[in-house]
């Protein structure tokens, strides 16, 4: 569309965990002048962004990305960016057309000329999932008037009247109109869908938590520096702090942690959201008690039921039982080196891992407990990675097989310093 002329300007809104995605995929396939900009900080931040980006001079292709929840927000400053092509991306965020960001939606989408819907859960719950976003991508197709459509194809039961069942007499229109602008393509059609994927999710950590990694990081290398004799041992202990910083936490020098990011955390409610919308299962994996303790509080204010395996846990095999059989508790937390024997997870196909250890053993055994013998359907692996830190490094060896504290002393004998990405 950009090399036809088409377009000029694209604004890209997804959940916050897949920012990144977008801008590492530009990056490997689009083969034509573009200038990509997430949208990050506070809003006073953002118009910044967006008002330098609006006066650029006309050149490559300028995309803007941006969360659902600032969108409605930045609504004045975006409509003056202008965008021709906006894309919904994980578009069932916008199932509930009442929300100040599905409102928003609706009417940057009423101004630009072409719009693109991307979900694979269309209808999460019932069919009226179905008008909020058709009502962004093509107001034409259900019309603009969220009763006329629900009297249309649905009848109004229960007690008081307050319940939509959606006509059955109805279903060859609703069918017809619903296909009349979608391409669907079903998992049995990808033949080549393999059995096991793996995406890597870049996180940003906040300007303040990315400083203070920085110090830590020559911190450690000057640490590394005074010693006589740099060993594997010595290295892992000092990547150890570093581990815990992109995970959002520090202990100080009285002991005390300290938390100094929520990046991780941001992006891991949005993928649970996500998860669960579909009515399916996740599990979560951690090393660090702090990451742990962070995680269960997310699922507790979200109140979602979860089971839990980490230290201090004794009956281990009630809590796999529970998230195995319980249809309601939907997320199980374990802690890698607790968690990752002996323990079938099967109720779920997605595994996220928070942050990872440095043995190759655990590793391969925490990803078996939901690829293993009674499961149905193919394993999908997200790694939370904080940008520019030891993250890529960790996850790196440890899918290629190698040993990471071999790795880093090289690099260290090479003259380099060993925790800089």
């Amino acid at each position: 569309m950009y090399q036809h002329g088409l377009i000029s300007r694209v604004l890209i809104v997804a959940p916050l965990s897949i920012l990144g995605v977008w801008e590492d995929e530009f990056e490997r396939f689009a083969d034509f002048p573009f200038e990509l900009t997430i949208l990050r900080g506070g809003s006073a931040k953002k118009r910044e962004t967006l008002e330098k980006v609006k006066q650029a001079e006309e050149g490559p292709l300028q995309i803007m990305v941006n969360n659902y929840e600032s969108t409605w927000r930045l609504e004045e400053e975006i409509r003056r960016f202008n965008p021709d092509l906006i894309i919904a991306d994980e578009a069932h965020k916008l199932k509930d057309g009442q929300t100040a960001q599905s409102k928003a939606m609706h009417r940057l989408g009423d101004r630009a000329r072409f719009k693109l819907l991307l979900t694979g859960t269309l209808i999460t719950n019932k069919e009226l999932d179905v008008y909020s976003q058709y009502r962004f991508v093509d107001s034409r197709i259900f019309g603009k008037s969220f009763v006329r459509f629900r009297n249309h194809f649905f009848d109004m039961m229960g007690y008081g009247n307050h319940t939509p069942v959606f006509r059955s007499t109805m279903q060859d229109e609703f069918l017809e109109k619903l296909h009349s602008i979608a391409f669907r393509v079903t998992k049995e059609e990808c033949l080549d869908l393999p059995g096991i994927t793996e995406e890597v999710r870049t996180v940003e950590l906040e300007p303040k938590a990315m400083k203070i990694y920085r110090e830590l990081e020559k911190q450690a290398f000057t640490e590394l520096s005074e010693e006589s004799e740099v060993t594997a041992n010595n290295v892992l202990t000092k990547l150890l702090r570093l581990s815990q910083a992109t995970g959002g936490h520090l202990t100080d020098d009285s002991g005390k942690d300290v938390t100094i990011s929520k990046a991780k955390l941001d992006a891991l409610s949005d993928i649970v959201d996500s998860v669960t919308e579909e009515g399916k299962k996740l599990v979560v994996m951690a090393r660090f008690v702090q990451e742990l303790n962070d995680i269960e509080k997310l699922l507790q204010k979200k109140g979602i039921e979860y089971s839990v395996v980490r230290g201090g846990v004794n009956n281990r095999q009630a809590e796999v039982d529970r998230f195995q059989e319980d249809e309601i508790c939907m997320v199980f937390v374990g802690q890698i080196a607790a968690a990752g024997l002996g323990l079938t997870l099967t109720a779920a196909s997605t595994m996220l891992f928070y942050s990872l250890d440095y043995s190759m053993s655990n590793f391969e055994q925490a990803k078996a407990r939901i690829h293993r013998v009674s499961q149905k359907e193919d394993c999908h692996y997200i790694y939370l990675q904080a940008k520019g830190t030891v993250d890529a490094k960790v996850l790196k060896s440890l899918r290629d097989k190698a040993d990471l504290a071999s790795m880093l002393v090289d690099e260290y004998r090479q003259g380099r310093n060993p925790f800089s990405v």
